[in-house]
C-alpha cells in the first residue's frame, strides 16, 4: 500500500520522506491556505518545492469547475514538474477533463468521491487515482470503509488500472482498516503515519533493554 501525506507543510513532508516510507503528497487550496501560501505564483512555487522533496506523486488541485478552465489550469500544473498529478473534482466537466488528460498522458486524481458510481465514472474516464473521502462519509452517518471495500471488489471485477486512494483518513485505525480491505493508497496527515510507530510495549521494552545495557558497561 502506498502512503501519501495530506499536507502542504514542507517540514511534515520532509519528516515522512526522511522516514523512507513516503510515496507521495496530496494537497488542496485549504491546505495551502493553512500554511500561508496565497496567490498563483506562490502556490505554483510551493508545488515545485514539494516536488523537490519527494520521489513522485504530488497531487495539485485545480480551482476551476468549467471544462475549459480545468483543462487550462491542469496543463499549467502538469508543466510545473513531471511528478505532478492533476487533482480534479468529481463533477461532469471534471470527468470530461479526466478523459482529456488521460488521452494526453497527464495523470489525474479524481477528488471528492462519495459513491461507487462516481468512482466508476472516473475510472472509465481514465483517472490515475480516485479519492473516496471516508472520514467525511463517517461524519454524515455512513460507513466510509464500506465504500472502500465496494470499490476494491468492483475495480477487481473489471481490472481498472485506476488506483483507490483512501482520503479523509483521520486516525491510525482508519489507515489499518484501509490496508485490511485492500486500498491501493492512503493519504492522511503526518501524525497518522507517525502514529503507527507507537506502542506502549515497545516503549516499555526499550526502556528495559537500555536499563539492562547499563550493567554491561558498554
Amino acid at each position: 500500500m502506498k502512503f501519501f501525506v495530506d499536507t502542504a507543510n514542507l517540514q511534515d513532508i520532509k519528516e515522512c520522506q526522511d522516514l523512507g516510507i513516503l510515496d507521495g503528497v496530496t494537497t488542496n487550496p485549504s491546505l495551502m491556505a493553512k500554511v500561508g501560501i496565497t496567490g498563483k505564483d506562490a502556490i505554483y512555487s510551493h508545488y515545485k518545492a514539494i516536488c523537490d522533496i519527494v520521489d513522485d506523486n504530488v497531487s495539485a488541485e485545480v480551482i476551476g469547475t468549467d471544462y475549459k478552465d480545468i483543462i487550462r489550469e491542469g496543463e499549467e500544473l502538469a508543466e510545473i514538474d513531471p511528478k505532478i498529478v492533476v487533482k480534479v473534482p468529481m463533477i461532469k466537466d471534471g470527468v470530461r477533463a479526466i478523459k482529456y488528460f488521460s488521452d494526453k498522458g497527464i495523470r489525474t486524481n479524481c477528488t471528492l468521491i462519495f459513491s461507487a458510481g462516481q468512482a466508476i465514472l472516473a475510472a472509465k474516464a481514465g483517472a490515475t487515482y480516485v479519492s473516496p473521502f471516508i472520514g467525511r462519509l463517517d461524519d454524515v452517518g455512513s460507513d466510509g470503509m464500506e465504500l472502500i471495500e465496494q470499490l476494491v471488489d468492483i475495480f477487481g471485477n473489471y481490472g481498472f488500472d485506476t488506483e483507490i486512494l483512501a482520503a479523509s483518513v483521520r486516525h491510525t485505525m482508519h489507515l489499518l482498516q484501509c490496508a485490511e480491505v485492500g486500498a491501493d493508497v492512503v493519504t492522511c496527515p503526518s501524525n497518522v503515519i507517525m502514529g503507527l510507530l507507537n506502542h506502549p510495549l515497545t516503549d516499555k521494552g526499550l526502556a528495559k533493554f537500555l536499563e539492562d545495557a547499563k550493567s554491561l558497561n558498554l
